[in-house]
């Protein structure tokens, strides 16, 4: 076996993941991550169909998951005034298991704190490669050498932009930005959530941690905003400026946001690239092939990509050249039928008028009696399906 000692970047989902099954499979691995600590908030994300269920059981964390998922039931849109008008499945939002992503980030953590190096509050800063291995400078911590690095650092990662060039060439905004934070669940709601919907505009909230939270989120339409990811009160100005007056509990919304201890605000987007590897770097999750945010598709795509990544180096005994190339014949297919998820959402979501807005409202009301009600739930479970894992504990030992 070689190339055995693995830098990660990124310690939210697919870093870990990658880390639990590198360890299984016998490599040594060290995240970093520029945050100092986990990061705890963010929205609740969702694992449906076998291929998610499957990895999370071989990973032996799905009874884990299944403690801490948020339970939530349907989404009604309501009115102005509050009033329900039309009710929306849990099964097109939830699939089998939704978690918040912050604990799913605390339960990777725990599965690998105790054989996977964690610094925080660092990095990287450059990557020079030779015919060894890879010298990677930090921001903070003094020069190490690893055998390989993979990128497992977002939308907007970092690894990506130093090896393959700058964000712009591979990232695609799909016309919407969100924003999400916690906040008290003074709607009284159970395990449920209520989202207003104007032309270019939607407010929601859902409830969290058994109704003794919730999650306020906004998404509007939008060009690409030219705003430091970093600037929280230039982010809030600008939701302030769209929502201010938009109705129901947009401006009561607007003043918790002031005081939320885990704002976050971002443009939707999809990474699209002809290669996830160059030489000794390899990406993955949203770093290689992010689905977008509205797709509902991205943490189960990183886990199901961490597992094949690992499964490949580790029946090819570390050889980087074989085990990338595979690893991208195996999920290049997959991850392109997950990004057609996000493609028309945005528009579903933020409609461009008050006319198609009203339009999707009277829909969506009519919809629970239609036949083809279920479509959209079926569509994405078999988007999440759509590929045949290997046992590679098995191959990697023949």
């Amino acid at each position: 076996m070689t190339n055995l000692k693995v830098l990660i970047s990124g310690a939210s989902v697919a870093g870990p993941a990658l880390a639990y099954w590198l360890h299984r499979h016998g490599f040594q691995a060290t995240i970093v991550e520029r945050a100092p600590a986990l990061r705890d908030g963010g929205y609740a994300v969702d694992f449906r169909g076998e291929a998610h269920l499957t990895v999370l059981r071989r990973m032996g964390i799905l009874a884990d998951l299944e403690r801490a998922r948020t339970g939530v039931g349907s989404m009604s849109y309501v009115n102005s005034a509050g009033k329900e008008q039309a009710k929306m499945p849990a099964d097109l939002f939830a699939g089998d298991i939704e978690i918040l992503r912050g604990d799913l980030a605390r339960i990777l953590y725990d599965a690998t704190r105790q054989h996977t190096e964690y610094v925080f509050g660092d990095s990287i800063a450059s990557l020079t490669e030779d015919a060894d291995g890879v010298e990677v400078t930090f921001e903070r911590g003094a020069p190490r050498r690893f055998d390989l690095v993979i990128g497992a650092d977002g939308l907007h990662s970092n690894t990506r932009r130093l090896v393959f060039g700058p964000e712009e060439r591979f990232v695609k905004h799909l016309g919407v930005n969100c924003a999400i934070f916690t906040t008290a669940n003074h709607l009284g709601l159970d395990h449920t959530g209520h989202a207003y919907r104007t032309a270019g505009r939607l407010v929601a909230m859902y409830s969290a941690r058994h109704n003794a939270e919730a999650k306020a989120v906004f998404y509007f339409a939008s060009p690409q905003l030219d705003l430091d990811r970093r600037d929280v009160a230039g982010q809030q100005a600008v939701l302030a400026e769209t929502f201010t007056g938009n109705g129901w509990q947009s401006d009561r919304l607007l003043q918790d946001m002031r005081y939320a201890p885990d704002f976050y605000f971002d443009s939707v987007g999809q990474v699209r690239m002809d290669a996830w590897s160059r030489g000794r770097v390899a990406l993955l999750g949203d770093a290689a092939y992010c689905p977008s945010s509205l797709s509902g598709m991205g943490s189960g795509l990183a886990l199901v990509g961490a597992y094949v990544l690992a499964g490949e180096l580790a029946v090819a005994g570390g050889d980087h050249r074989v085990a990338f190339g595979r690893y991208e014949e195996e999920m290049r297919e997959y991850a392109v039928g997950c990004q057609k998820m996000g493609n028309g959402v945005a528009k579903l979501m933020v409609p461009g008028s008050r006319a198609m807005a009203t339009f999707l409202n009277r829909y969506y009301k009519v919809m629970p009696y239609l036949p083809g009600k279920n479509m959209a739930a079926k569509i994405a479970r078999k988007a999440a399906e759509n590929i045949t894992l290997r046992d590679y504990r098995k191959l990697a030992r023949r």
